[in-house]
């Protein structure tokens, strides 16, 4: 009870003593609550006095209240096209685990090379950057399916949290399968919903536009280079006393025989996800129907041919939950970059990097931007928080804007890699209770070096053969 009037505290002291400032010259009062009102849901979201969608509910109806936006201004962040992407994320993700399909995609790929610790990973690898291509939500796919399987191999192995037998497998397994996850989300706009959060800013902030192909095009080549070195990583740093698993492969075709052939509802599935993906990459060449509206046509899809029945889709509380707190965030989020507040951040931090090359400029505000996620619970909260802002700088810092969006969007994602909780498999994973804190933030540290390196480098030049800058 006391943590969580001081948690109260936390989040209402933080709106207080933002109003209780000054307001900057030419900033209006509304503006100027508005900002403290999404500061305190943004804290509010980290801390949890409530559950983080009840917290930015109740930042919405905070901001009708004080007299900051009318009472459609406020709502009408649930009718954005991009919140709808979100919610359609996890109805795919339910057809794909309810299926079965998403096991057996797993367990093929662990039949083919999963004999050695090594290729065990790379099926699991695999199967999630399979499965990244088309289902945007990264706790459905982790949680629904990864984590399912990889607990069952450990296990298999004797490998079990909290009796000293974690290091034997599932230790190992649940780094890599996390670390390799944060790269994942990062490969696909598809990765996770957060990523379509990002493509809507940069939009409207820079007038760079991402679709399905070109997020991928400019990902793909130091995506493989990280998935190539951060398993080795984690294989020298946190090594499995299990070198050769043989009776993992015997599992998955003892598995793969007892699901039999394909299923019609899979089947569905499959013909579904491809025409949804097909429809997203394609959009700017043959239709020009909205991508929400595409992934709302697969939903209906799915209810049509009762591979999703009505009631399960309502009963998915996580989905709706997630739809109210991204409704409202971006709403707010949108909001705030219309006061000028924004363009203000952006004028007044320049002076820090005043007189630098842009490339310098760039460098030091991304690593501010990348090692802030220490202090976020949620890819998509500091993506709301800082994106704009920071994107706004490094233009006026005189960065190329399609190298600072790309950047921008990669690193949002990586940084995830830092904590247990950077993302929404993190505290599913964590909780199995195989790796302790002290070893997974070691690795995510270790691992976030990695990253940078390879995305600065090997990623740049990729994007200047692309001609992003």
């Amino acid at each position: 009870m006391h943590n969580k009037w001081l948690k109260w505290a936390i989040v209402l002291g933080c709106g207080l003593v933002i109003a209780a400032i000054p307001r900057p010259d030419g900033v209006t009062r509304e503006a100027w609550t508005l900002f403290a009102i999404f500061i305190s849901t943004i804290v509010g979201s980290i801390v949890q006095p409530l559950t983080g969608s009840a917290i930015v509910l109740l930042g919405v109806t905070a901001t009708v209240v004080l007299g900051v936006l009318k009472p459609f201004d406020a709502l009408k962040g649930y009718a954005d096209p991009v919140v709808w992407i979100v919610l359609s994320a996890f109805f795919l993700a339910a057809a794909v685990v309810k299926t079965g399909l998403g096991r057996r995609v797993a367990l093929i790929f662990i039949r083919l090379i999963g004999k050695s610790t090594f290729g065990l990973g790379y099926a699991l690898i695999g199967t999630d950057f399979l499965l990244a291509s088309v289902v945007p939500s990264n706790g459905a796919r982790n949680g629904g399916i990864m984590i399912p399987l990889a607990v069952a191999v450990s296990e298999s192995y004797d490998s079990r949290p909290g009796d000293g037998t974690e290091n034997r497998l599932g230790s190992y397994l649940v780094n890599l399968l996390y670390q390799c996850e944060v790269v994942i989300g990062a490969t696909f706009i598809t990765g996770h919903a957060g990523n379509f959060v990002m493509a809507k800013l940069a939009k409207e902030t820079a007038g760079i536009e991402i679709g399905y192909l070109t997020w991928l095009a400019a990902a793909i080549v130091p995506s493989v280079v990280s998935l190539a070195v951060i398993p080795a990583m984690i294989y020298r740093v946190n090594p499995p006393e299990v070198r050769s698993t043989p009776g993992a492969a015997k599992f998955a075709s003892d598995e793969l025989a007892k699901m039999g052939p394909m299923a019609r509802a899979e089947k569905i599935v499959v013909g579904t996800l491809l025409t949804v993906i097909v429809l997203w990459a394609t959009k700017d060449i043959i239709h020009t129907v909205d991508i929400s509206f595409v992934a709302l046509a697969g939903i209906a899809a799915l209810l049509v041919t009762h591979v999703l029945e009505w009631k399960e889709l309502t009963g998915d509380s996580n989905a709706w939950s997630t739809f109210i707190w991204y409704g409202g965030l971006v709403n707010m989020a949108s909001a705030l970059g219309e006061t000028g507040l924004t363009k203000l951040f952006a004028e007044r931090s320049a002076a820090f990097t005043g007189g630098m090359a842009w490339m310098a400029a760039l460098g030091i505000l991304l690593l501010i931007y990348f090692y802030s996620h220490y202090f976020f619970a949620s890819i998509t909260a500091h993506v709301l928080a800082m994106y704009v802002p920071f994107l706004a700088v490094t233009l006026t810092a005189g960065a190329p804007a399609g190298l600072a969006v790309l950047c921008l969007n990669y690193f949002s994602t990586l940084n995830a890699s830092l904590t247990h909780f950077g993302t929404t498999p993190g505290p599913i994973y964590f909780g199995l209770g195989y790796v302790k804190q002290s070893v997974w933030w070691r690795i995510g540290l270790i691992a976030s070096f990695i990253n940078i390196v390879i995305w600065s480098t090997v990623g740049l030049g990729w994007w200047k053969l692309l001609g992003w800058w």
